[in-house]
């Protein structure tokens, strides 16, 4: 996610992706003078460019396709409730 100089530091493996969405969640949930609206947009607009590119490096491989796919979902209902509010 972000570094404490608000540089975005980029996802590239499953970890990342699986610990980064709870960050993002964690982020859109705080109320901490740093977690601006734009902050929060920006987020959520890197982890899924990052997320897009992790998918078509792996769409080969069935495995890890799978586990992205995964996280796509859970990152799509969550998009979903930030609709809802």
């Amino acid at each position: 996610m972000f570094d404490k100089s608000g540089q975005w530091i980029p996802l590239e493996t499953f970890d990342d992706f699986d610990n980064g969405l709870s960050d993002l969640i964690e982020l859109w949930s705080s109320t901490a003078k740093t977690a601006t609206q734009a902050v929060k947009d920006s987020a959520l607009t890197h982890f899924k460019e990052d997320l897009e590119a992790a998918a078509l490096q792996w769409a080969d491989n069935k495995a890890k396709s799978k586990k992205y796919a995964a996280i796509a979902q859970e990152l799509a209902e969550f998009e979903a409730v930030l609709k809802q509010s």
